[in-house]
């Protein structure tokens, strides 16, 4: 008898041990993660995000099916037209309906506050390159959410920091009028009185402006030695190439602009956009990780290079499905919070981790754009002014008020 209890205690325990190793091989429905680029793929932002993002999300699958075969990744692509109700629906239909594990980019900061807000509480991840505004890892943070390629407290303390340090001390704010604007110019403006500096002046201005001859006057009246460019994309292009026009840099004002990314160098010009300071989180021709990596991208979009949102999604997506991997699970909050336990690490980044609040911590970059003379060929845009350590990038976890961040 006391055999046969022991020979069935054996067996439950083996059958235990069974329906455990079951029960985990099935965390990963058919084994098969299922990402989500979430981006414009026909506004003023599809150039420095869209079907490049896209291809850069291919990239980062291809290059952890190196690593690991046997896990399947599926991908979709959605267009949220830069309106915050259309991004928050296609959010809502892949979360219930389409199962996207993992949402990416979603460039426009008020689109990705409501993807965010959607997401919340759901299986589904948020892994954010596109957006800037630094609320998503401030009091609006979520257990879903990793935010990688910048912020808006990084631009505007790279680019700020060193023109205020160079005795450019009294600003004038020419702001797109949405968050990331607003986000912008309030982290800037923060630095500007931190550091003895005055603000003169803002002017607001709706999205896809063609003519900012009004809000330039008001900046150039005003006497300012930097006239700050609160705005994005398109936007900042135009608003480059008519501060040129109205001669604001000949009469000795400082254009900076607060977000510039290499494609928007391109569409400006060298001749226009020369000498202009901003703060990047990634340059193609940085070394020669970085340099493959944007020849494999030119191979898939024409020629281009990528931009920082764009390295953005290629190493966002591979540390989520390394993580993924690593867990065993497509649970949002498992995996979220094993990208937060595993250091990140790729050919573009670098080192890196991701904080308690969500936000990726790597290294920034203050850049100039270079002369027309001493551009060597085709996009060779920036000289390197300074790297900014990882630890000084972004603003300081304590400063955040994310509810998720102990006291």
């Amino acid at each position: 008898m006391a055999k046969q209890v022991g020979g069935f205690c054996m067996t439950a325990a083996a059958l235990a041990v069974l329906m455990a190793a079951s029960a985990a091989h099935a965390e990963i429905p058919n084994n098969t993660v299922k990402l989500g680029v979430l981006t414009d793929l026909s506004g003023f932002a599809s150039d420095s995000t869209g079907v490049g993002s896209v291809a850069a999300a291919k990239l980062a699958i291809e290059d952890f099916k190196k690593e690991k075969r046997d896990l399947k990744v599926e991908l979709i692509q959605g267009d949220h037209q830069n309106k915050a109700d259309i991004g928050s629906a296609l959010a809502r239909r892949w979360v219930d309906l389409e199962k996207v594990d993992a949402i990416l980019d979603v460039p426009f900061s008020s689109v990705a506050l409501a993807v965010q807000e959607v997401v919340r509480g759901t299986k589904t991840a948020f892994i954010a390159s596109g957006p800037g505004t630094s609320l998503l890892t401030g009091e609006k943070c979520s257990p879903n959410t990793v935010h990688w390629s910048y912020d808006t407290w990084s631009l505007a303390h790279g680019t700020a920091l060193a023109l205020l340090r160079a005795k450019k001390d009294t600003w004038f704010f020419v702001t797109a009028d949405y968050a990331f604007g607003h986000s912008l110019e309030n982290d800037a403006a923060a630095v500007v009185k931190a550091e003895g500096g005055k603000v003169l002046g803002a002017v607001r201005h709706p999205t896809g402006t063609a003519d900012f001859s009004s809000f330039l006057l008001q900046a150039q009246a005003s006497k300012a030695k930097v006239v700050a460019l609160a705005n994005a994309v398109g936007d900042t292009i135009n608003s480059v190439k008519q501060a040129s026009e109205f001669g604001l840099q000949a009469g000795g004002q400082e254009l900076a602009a607060l977000l510039m990314q290499v494609t928007d160098v391109n569409a400006i010009g060298l001749k226009v956009a020369k000498g202009l300071y901003l703060t990047e989180a990634f340059y193609w021709d940085m070394n020669d990780g970085s340099r493959q990596f944007a020849d494999r991208f030119a191979a898939l979009t024409g020629g281009k290079r990528p931009t920082m949102i764009q390295a953005g999604v290629y190493a966002g997506t591979l540390h989520y499905l390394r993580a993924a991997a690593a867990a065993n699970s497509s649970d949002a909050k498992v995996v979220v919070a094993k990208m937060k336990e595993m250091p990140s690490h790729d050919p573009l980044f670098g080192e890196g981790k991701v904080r308690e609040d969500g936000r990726h911590i790597h290294n920034m970059y203050l850049f100039q754009v270079k002369a027309p003379e001493d551009s060597k060929g085709p996009w060779d845009y920036y000289k390197l002014i300074q790297t900014i350590p990882a630890a000084e990038a972004f603003r300081p976890l304590a400063e955040g008020n994310c509810p998720m961040v102990k006291k």
